[in-house]
């Protein structure tokens, strides 16, 4: 028995797991970009949530698929052409296993579980992807996935990006310590934009904030390159990286504004290879 052919999908649908089995038919045909969040269950000092990662991930999916879909003029392929994958809230995180509420499933479960998801959504007939992460600890994982996808899906175009790390001209102007990073200025000012509900603002507290403070190992990790690593609670008791007390919903708006902007440009070239 034949199985029946649709010549559109429904608009309003802008989630992969919300499309029929007939939609994904045409969504393959279509060459429509799917964009994977993905994040960590880890502490984020005593104010934000332990989410935080996934959260700003799936926030900023959303507003880039959005943007590609209602940019596409009336163009009822390119419409259709941008899917939300459900996220991958775990992620490699047991830099922060010594404080309160972390999960961590470790880099070789992480791996595993992106590259079945790519693996079986190449050989069902998508051909491209651009995972978003929330978590700077997801990088290396991501980009070894990446590396194996060439040898087994070459034509299969994988793309990755962290969040933060693309808003360089708004987060210049953030009034950052001379440490600042994980559960600081910048992530800090990103949830109260997106949700300020979520933050409890009377315990935002400074974690390292100066390099003198740290003890030398922990100093020494703050090298780009060459790289070496520490858990958490070497730079602070609350493992926040800055002054998390100086962030603003406005600032954060700036940030996920730049970065929506540029991932947005990126996809569009990505749609048209």
């Amino acid at each position: 028995m034949s199985r029946p052919t649709i010549s559109e999908i429904r608009p309003h649908i802008r989630d992969y797991a919300e499309l029929t089995s007939l939609e994904v038919e045409l969504a393959k045909d279509r060459s429509s970009l799917l964009v994977l969040p993905v994040g960590a269950c880890e502490q984020h000092g005593d104010g934000l949530p332990l989410g935080t990662d996934n959260i700003r991930a799936a926030h900023v999916a959303r507003a880039v698929v959005d943007r590609l879909r209602d940019s596409a003029d009336g163009d009822q392929v390119r419409a259709g052409s941008a899917f939300v994958l459900p996220s991958i809230d775990y992620g490699v995180s047991p830099h922060h296993c010594f404080l309160p509420g972390t999960i961590n499933i470790g880099p070789q479960l992480f791996i595993d579980l992106v590259s079945s998801i790519v693996r079986q959504l190449a050989d069902a007939g998508f051909d491209r992807l651009l995972v978003i992460t929330g978590h700077g600890g997801n990088l290396a994982a991501l980009g070894v996935v990446q590396q194996s996808l060439l040898a087994t899906h070459p034509d299969f175009v994988f793309a990755y990006t962290p969040v933060s790390a693309l808003a360089t001209e708004a987060t210049a102007q953030l009034p950052r310590t001379e440490v600042s990073g994980h559960c600081g200025e910048s992530e800090t000012s990103q949830m109260l934009a997106i949700d300020e509900s979520l933050v409890d603002s009377g315990h935002l507290n400074p974690g390292a904030t100066r390099l003198d403070d740290l003890d030398p190992r922990a100093r020494l990790s703050r090298t780009k390159t060459p790289s070496t690593a520490v858990t958490f609670d070497r730079y602070a008791d609350n493992g926040v990286l800055g002054d998390p007390r100086t962030a603003t919903a406005a600032a954060g708006e700036d940030i996920l504004g730049e970065v929506v902007d540029r991932l947005v440009a990126y996809c569009q070239e990505l749609q048209r290879l």
